[in-house]
């Protein structure tokens, strides 16, 4: 008996554009703050300890990947993340508890330190977002 599930389509790019945000600490702290609501950046830079031009360049790599928004609010830009469905599935990400075995890696992991890049708005830290009206055709699994 076959059982099949429904054909999911799979935005590759929307993917890989997580998964760059995800990999450097300093996002993966401004995204999970936004978790908690929309925050302007001073404040941002403040409740972390960071400065604000280092939250101010992590945020235009965030909103360059597409995971998060900003809306004018007089003269400032309050930051939010761009789609609850987002939102959930990096709540849940961070509930995860994975368990690893020791002694399997034949090497040992890389510091985070040399996995995490800084992120340059011109940089490109991001690939540039593809028409996401339309998810890519060849990257459906069913």
């Amino acid at each position: 008996m076959d059982i099949s599930s429904p054909a999911v389509a799979i935005d590759v790019a929307a993917l890989e554009r997580i998964g760059l945000a995800l990999a450097d600490g300093t996002r993966r702290r401004l995204l999970l703050r936004l978790l908690e609501g929309p925050a302007y950046p001073a404040d941002l830079a403040d409740q972390l300890g960071l400065t604000r031009g280092n939250v101010s360049n992590h945020l235009g790599c965030l909103r360059g990947c597409g995971l998060v928004r900003s809306e004018a609010v007089g003269r400032r830009a309050l930051y939010r993340i761009s789609d609850p469905r987002l939102a959930h599935a990096l709540a849940e990400l961070a509930a995860l508890t994975l368990l690893v075995e020791h002694g399997t890696a034949t090497e040992p992991a890389a510091p985070a330190a040399e996995l995490a890049g800084d992120c340059v708005i011109d940089s490109g830290c991001c690939p540039p977002a593809l028409d996401t009206t339309e998810p890519d055709k060849e990257a459906t699994r069913g």
